[in-house]
């Protein structure tokens, strides 16, 4: 695996190295378009094309040391996976490394939330995606992409933006006061201020790509209609930063098309500015 930003080897060794990027190739319970398993390498691959400065922090946030580890390879079955993020994930935090988690389909993140959850007390998980994902199973799994914030929800408290699709059972799970769905943030920003105060000290940031609209991320496995767009996701990313204490965060569910990389170097863009916001502008 190449290492992040293909960052000269002075940013990129373990020991030195405050952010830790863990891809997990994983795509074993997709349901639509496959491919989400080759995710974490176009990202990186990618990355290799990012301008390192930050023209809005004037910052170099990569001199921090990013360290990209060798990829969790287990996928014998969902939950052989989750307990194998999580193990990674729990190592890292031991170490005190700031972990970024690349899938893979979105049930990559289930490890890193047990994790974060042992790890930080008041604890709220925050859920950018176009689906609830809220299934307590689905084809007799709990561990199916489907239920990834179902699980989470037994873990720490949860906090949903960008929803607009989900089947009707769900709607008995979700809490309405911690769902910011689609057609309620359109073009307006003061849901964005509701949402800090529902946010508690430490923060887990999971991110589907499948939140922001298609027109700008096509390549996942299950495109919504609508979705927000560049600026509306980083805008929000910084005012979180400023607030709480972000204390990891995964991407999750490109799948990479060979005809069109301008998605997958977003998702490294996308990566960048969210590891600035937390370290430059963010509250330590």
């Amino acid at each position: 695996m190449k290492q992040y930003g293909d960052l000269p080897k002075e940013f990129t060794a373990f020991e030195s190295s405050k952010i830790v990027i863990l891809p997990v190739p994983y795509d074993g319970t997709t349901t639509w378009i496959k491919g989400s398993d080759k995710g974490p390498k176009a990202i990186i691959d990618s990355s290799a094309n990012l301008e390192m400065y930050d023209i809005d922090t004037d910052s170099e946030v990569h001199k921090l040391g990013i360290h990209t580890a060798e990829p969790v390879t287990e996928a014998s079955s969902p939950e052989a996976m989750v307990d194998e993020v999580y193990n990674r994930v729990k190592a890292l935090y031991k170490k005190k490394k700031f972990p970024v988690i690349l899938g893979g389909e979105h049930t990559v993140s289930i490890g890193a939330f047990k994790a974060a959850s042992e790890q930080f007390s008041d604890l709220t998980i925050l859920q950018f995606d176009a689906h609830a994902d809220m299934r307590d199973e689905y084809k007799g799994s709990k561990f199916d992409h489907h239920c990834v914030m179902a699980r989470a929800s037994e873990m720490a408290p949860v906090v949903q933006v960008g929803i607009r699709s989900m089947s009707a059972a769900e709607r008995e799970d979700i809490k309405p006061d911690r769902v910011f769905y689609a057609m309620q943030i359109y073009d307006q920003s003061t849901w964005m201020y509701e949402l800090l105060n529902k946010l508690s000290r430490n923060v887990y940031i999971t991110i589907d790509l499948d939140v922001l609209n298609p027109s700008i991320m096509a390549s996942t496995g299950t495109p919504e209609p609508g979705g927000m767009n560049w600026f509306d996701i980083i805008n929000i990313l910084k005012k979180i930063s400023e607030q709480v204490n972000i204390v990891g965060f995964d991407v999750t569910e490109l799948v990479p098309n060979k005809e069109n990389k301008a998605p997958d170097y977003l998702v490294a863009k996308l990566i960048y500015t969210l590891l600035t916001y937390k370290f430059v502008t963010g509250i330590k």
